[in-house]
């Protein structure tokens, strides 16, 4: 069992960035790969980014791609998401999500691979 906390979400001007922080406890958070989901209103969830559990292997989101970056300190069982030249469009909730995996390889971009899911972090870029 694994709880995540998101935080860090907020208001920001379009061109702006921000930083998504996600704190995992309880199990040991290097099992873990790990994801980064957003849903706008009206709109289906949707994939942003992920990270293996090693770090050494990430995935973007087309639309995401040399605007975001997402990392991890597994010293610190917090998984990051960097935002630049963010745009309306951004404007979600955004969710981090752990999946159990034995490959340190491993990257998962669909929600039904993930087994543990935060409680979401509201990002509003204005225009």
């Amino acid at each position: 069992q694994v709880q995540l906390v998101e935080s860090g979400g907020g208001l920001v001007q379009a061109g702006g960035s921000l930083r998504l922080s996600c704190a995992a406890s309880g199990r040991t958070f290097s099992s873990y790969a790990m994801g980064w989901f957003r849903q706008a209103p009206g709109k289906e969830r949707e994939f942003v980014a992920a990270i293996s559990w090693s770090g050494g292997n990430t995935y973007y989101a087309h639309s995401m791609k040399g605007r975001f970056t997402i990392s991890r300190d597994n010293a610190k069982n917090t998984v990051y998401l960097q935002m630049n030249s963010l745009k309306p469009e951004d404007t979600a909730v955004y969710y981090c999500a752990a999946g159990v995996t034995s490959d340190s390889r491993s990257v998962y971009y669909t929600g039904d691979e993930y087994d543990y899911w935060g409680q979401g972090t509201q990002v509003t870029v204005s225009s």
